[in-house]
């Protein structure tokens, strides 16, 4: 059947396998740094022009490596993919590849700290950046201009689950010539619809719900092959970011079963957020799913669900948030997300400690604002978890 007429979950599972003279089930690992040529010639060859099944080097591709690449890019329906040793460096990659001293780069504020870390090192090496409102088209119009060689934001914000329009941002940057990367890790590629939104460039940090269990860093930029193949791989590979075979091998198997866990953390989380709207030691819930949410039509039209990230802000600011984890029994105090396990983080003194007080204020996080990622546990066990704690 070809891959078009095969739902996400189906090419979850069978997209882009390639298998050995041995026929093996499972994925083969290639453990291996370089490969073997039958002559000089064919070396030759092979470094002048690289089959679409042909390897040089495990920095520039790998067997292993390239049946991931190749199932995530039919699950985001883009044409090619490149797998990275994480989130990060899918991020870098994917902007650092199309960038030189006075290209413009406008994206969004409400950013992972990591990304607006990489937003400073641009600007280091002469790249204007603008910030702008993500949720504020007329910023957006007012930033993008002619020469604008891309914009970046994350489609669902880190952590304030603000929900960028990905059509409409999309439709200014195109009508200026500028490249649109989407950082998509809070919509999974379970909800994505980025493409077809108008996304050229969609990047994720595979360590999160890819992988599923915690178990290894991965990122993955999704692209155009010309794009891919031409412009993101040879900065990614000769920079050094190129994922391990080991670490390609667990997104693989992560992706097998992505669907049926991110569906049911998302079914948790709408239900935690319904259960503990308006409790009295919440001054703020926030949720797409929620209709309360600023841009709750957008997710559903968007993503079709509200995902698995809550943001919870307890009265009290610091001290009675960190009371509250630190009285949690089965959500897990960690910086990660995506996870089996449900994972709560309290983002001013950890993932955006960095930014100043005011900065900080600006993005909504507060210092009660905790971040929970919801896990594959039982709803009403995170519920009751939740509630001891907050009470």
């Amino acid at each position: 059947m070809t891959r078009s007429k095969l739902h996400k979950r189906s090419l979850a599972v069978h997209a882009g396998t390639r298998r050995s003279q041995y026929g093996e089930m499972a994925e083969a690992m290639f453990m291996t740094q370089g490969f073997v040529y039958e002559d000089a010639a064919q070396a030759e060859a092979r470094f002048q022009k690289v089959g679409d099944d042909e390897f040089i080097y495990a920095r520039y591709g790998n067997p292993t490596n390239r049946m991931f690449e190749d199932r995530i890019a039919a699950l985001e329906g883009t044409e090619d993919a490149f797998a990275t040793t994480s989130g990060m460096a899918a991020v870098n990659g994917a902007l650092m590849s199309v960038c030189r001293s006075g290209s413009h780069i406008v994206a969004a504020r409400a950013l992972f700290g990591s990304n607006l870390y990489l937003l400073d090192v641009l600007q280091r090496f002469g790249v204007e950046v603008t910030l702008v409102d993500g949720t504020d088209l007329d910023q957006w119009r007012a930033a993008v201009r002619d020469g604008t060689t891309a914009v970046f934001f994350e489609s669902v914000s880190n952590p304030t689950l603000e929900v960028i329009d990905i059509a409409a941002v999309s439709d200014i940057a195109h009508a200026h010539g500028a490249m649109v990367m989407v950082d998509n890790v809070f919509a999974t590629p379970v909800f994505s619809r980025a493409v077809e939104q108008g996304a050229d460039v969609v990047i994720y940090s595979t360590t999160k719900h890819i992988d599923g269990a915690g178990r290894a860093l991965g990122g993955v930029i999704c692209g155009s092959k010309q794009y891919v193949r031409e412009v993101a791989e040879p900065y990614v590979k000769h920079s050094g970011g190129a994922i391990s075979p080991f670490n390609a091998w667990l997104m693989l198997t992560g992706l097998t079963t992505m669907e049926l866990r991110v569906r049911s953390m998302a079914d948790s989380a709408a239900a935690i957020a319904g259960a503990l709207s308006g409790h009295p030691k919440l001054s703020k819930l926030i949720y797409p799913g929620l209709a309360d949410h600023p841009q709750h039509d957008l997710a559903m039209a968007q993503m079709g669900s509200g995902g698995t990230m809550l943001a919870l802000e307890i009265v009290g600011g610091k001290d009675e948030a960190f009371k509250v984890l630190d009285r949690l029994e089965l959500v897990l105090i960690s910086n990660n997300l995506g996870d089996a396990k449900s994972i709560i983080t309290h983002p001013a003194t950890t993932t955006h400690q960095r930014l100043s007080e005011e900065e900080r204020a600006r993005l909504g996080i507060s210092p009660g604002l905790v971040r929970l990622s919801v896990g594959l546990e039982h709803p009403d066990d995170l519920i009751a978890d939740l509630t001891q704690a907050l009470e």
